[in-house]
């Protein structure tokens, strides 16, 4: 007979994570039958639904804030195998001028507007990095460091996704309009769309061209959320101070994930992970951060999100607008439009 005391520490986890990772498979079966949607979103609204109606039993709590902080890092770590850091430094010197002032646009129209909108700090930093770099991705990597609330990072990633949406809807028509040509409207996609998922529909609607470079703009911008996360770090390292809290811990602190991501991104540069595991390795990442985003649906607390109201909506739509139209701008101003 086993008693409690007897069975492993991780024992505990099971329940919560056997809960987010059942979800996350329903969540990814519909997402690959609505891809415009994505698992993603699909996870963390079956999470909101679930708790709110059936409210998860004590037992499973330690599982699903497991998830929602571990899964979500692992998820992160894999992700770095899907890029090749030689592809991205040939890519990113051609589009660094657009790629640093849209990021530097999305952080400070995201500051502007979320002290005028009130919206809080670590919810405005959310929406700000997913319109930056690489919508959800990017929030999953933030969100460790920032610990925010779960309902601010599912409030964040729905956000991120209505954008994705519009942008996939008007990205290509808007293109037609304004005459671009193809890698003119991919270098658009890549530095003004948030994620990759939709950077992809809206580059190969335009066209094949327009579809290859957009996406190889994208991972080059995604590349930037290390440097991102490590000012993240630095920030909540100030506020810390700037709220009398003592000394900061750094080390505790410091995003050590993100190093198993570069990691594993050289691993894949340097040819050491065989070609044919690549696709294997994206489908279980892909898998971890719709658990991990699932987790965080069913930590999520349906009445404060819409408490909020639709302040966190017209900041991320202001962030959106300001960011793709920065891209035009410079591209104009760079003569390669």
């Amino acid at each position: 007979m086993h008693t409690t005391a007897s069975r492993p520490p991780t024992a505990r986890f099971w329940p919560g994570l056997l809960l987010a990772a059942a979800l996350a498979g329903i969540a990814m079966a519909l997402g690959s039958a609505f891809p415009l949607i994505g698992g993603a979103v699909i996870g963390i609204v079956l999470g909101i639904v679930l708790t709110t109606v059936f409210p998860p039993t004590p037992r499973f709590v330690p599982g699903i804030a497991f998830a929602a902080k571990h899964v979500l890092q692992a998820s992160v770590v894999l992700l770095g195998f899907g890029l090749n850091l030689g592809q991205v430094a040939r890519t990113g010197l051609h589009s660094l001028a657009v790629t640093l002032v849209t990021l530097g646009v999305a952080f400070l129209s995201a500051w502007a507007m979320g002290r005028w909108l009130k919206v809080s700090g670590k919810l405005t930093a959310l929406i700000g990095v997913g319109t930056a770099i690489c919508g959800g991705s990017a929030i999953a990597a933030a969100a460790p460091i920032l610990k925010p609330e779960e309902h601010e990072t599912a409030y964040a990633i729905s956000t991120i996704f209505l954008f994705n949406v519009a942008a996939v809807l008007l990205f290509p028509t808007l293109g037609h309009l304004l005459g671009l040509s193809d890698t003119g409207f991919g270098l658009w996609a890549g530095t003004a769309i948030n994620d990759t998922s939709s950077v992809v529909a809206a580059g190969y609607q335009y066209s094949q061209v327009a579809g290859d470079y957009a996406t190889i703009i994208k991972l080059t911008r995604a590349t930037l959320i290390v440097p991102v996360c490590l000012a993240l770090v630095a920030w909540q390292a100030w506020r810390h101070q700037r709220e009398g809290g003592g000394g900061f811990r750094l080390l505790p602190s410091f995003p050590w994930f993100i190093l198993w991501f570069l990691a594993a991104s050289a691993a894949r540069s340097a040819g050491a992970v065989p070609a044919a595991a690549l696709p294997d390795l994206h489908d279980l990442a892909e898998f971890l951060i719709v658990a991990a985003l699932t987790a965080i649906g069913l930590s999520a607390q349906l009445r404060r999100m819409a408490a909020a109201g639709p302040r966190p909506i017209l900041l991320g739509l202001g962030v959106w607008a300001a960011v793709a139209l920065a891209s035009l701008l410079v591209q104009v101003g760079t003569g390669q439009i």
